[in-house]
């Protein structure tokens, strides 16, 4: 399949600026594959859809604050830093991306906070906006990461055009969201609320957790017409014993197995053995999935609704099949669903 293939036009009114007032109460679209049929519902009905010993794989990452805006020296220029990575934590060498980024050479400061305890020399230049920053704070590491937190602000995508909020800090991060280290949530899980998780759970549904740091990488433009010639960002990626066991157990019961999120479906999907199970994983990814594609560990999947052209819309067409996705997001702007990280959500079984 071409990139051409995943276009279609979207009504800037259907991008979700805010959150659903409770987590759970966001609309849901219901895609039946072997039935090719749609429904219309509430998250919170997605519980109707699971059964005891079905699983859920939750991506546990946690978003940290990682916009930060600094000042040139000299000239006192307002550049925004978006910490993308750390890359050596005693030297407190950090890669970002840079805005306006003409502006920033190497060799130039950037002071941040009102009190400019926390300085930054640009010390390599990555990509057109990308620097290779190193922190200077006078400081233990533990100090200079809470300085960071503390001058940071969430990071919502770049779409959602109006300034954060401070209830964005815990709307723009899952509930169960442990492992620090994304610069964007996992947007599915955002729908699950406390009550909702805990109904599932006296249902009997397991939960196995994985951990896959999200990267700026995902939201990446593909900009090749052939799909096989785009490159993935890697993402910090691992998966432990205890979810290797559960999802199995799960694969092997003929369970439902459900991948919560195009994260969570990239993790399972890096970690596949010759035998069709999950494997425990300690590393990074850069896997890419577009139609035609085989998945080997999840039969179900829950997601947002993406943007035209991007990877997410590539990896859910090839889970749910092209034409169905099509008219399913036909249906979805009709219907006006709201699309994006703060938008509503379907279910694929």
């Amino acid at each position: 399949m071409k990139l051409s293939h995943f276009g279609f036009n979207l009504p800037e009114e259907l991008l979700a600026e805010y959150p659903a007032e409770n987590r759970d109460e966001s609309r849901l679209m219901v895609l039946d594959r072997k039935k090719q049929t749609i429904e219309h519902k509430m998250f919170k009905d997605i519980i109707d859809y699971f059964n005891e010993d079905d699983v859920l794989i939750l991506n546990n990452t946690k978003v940290f604050p990682a916009r930060l805006y600094g000042n040139k020296e000299k000239t006192g220029a307002r550049i925004e830093v978006f910490l993308l990575r750390e890359l050596n934590e005693e030297q407190r060498l950090w890669d970002v991306l840079v805005d306006p980024a003409r502006k920033i050479r190497i060799g130039n400061k950037l002071y941040f906070g009102d009190d400019d305890t926390l300085v930054a020399e640009v010390i390599d230049n990555t990509t057109s906006r990308g620097r290779t920053l190193r922190f200077l704070y006078d400081g233990s590491y533990k100090e200079f990461r809470r300085k960071l937190n503390e001058l940071g602000e969430t990071p919502l995508p770049k779409y959602i055009k109006r300034e954060v909020q401070p209830e964005d800090e815990e709307r723009y991060q899952t509930i169960y969201a442990k492992n620090e280290g994304a610069v964007a949530a996992p947007t599915a899980g955002l729908h699950f609320s406390k009550h909702l998780l805990k109904r599932l759970e006296i249902k009997g549904v397991k939960f196995a957790e994985v951990t896959l740091h999200v990267g700026l990488g995902t939201f990446n433009p593909v900009e090749v017409e052939d799909l096989s010639k785009h490159k993935m960002d890697s993402e910090e990626l691992k998966i432990e014993g205890q979810a290797v066991e559960i999802v199995n157990k799960g694969i092997k019961n003929k369970k439902r197995v459900c991948a919560v999120g195009t994260t969570a479906m990239r993790a399972i999907e890096s970690s596949v053995s010759s035998n069709g199970e999950l494997n425990e994983v300690d590393g990074w990814t850069n896997k890419f999935i577009f139609p035609p594609y085989d998945f080997s560990i999840a039969n179900c999947m829950i997601t947002n609704f993406h943007t035209p052209k991007s990877t997410l819309l590539m990896m859910v067409s090839a889970f749910a099949g092209h034409d169905f996705i099509k008219k399913a997001y036909e249906e979805a702007v009709k219907e006006k669903y709201k699309f994006y990280s703060y938008g509503d959500a379907m279910l694929i079984i």
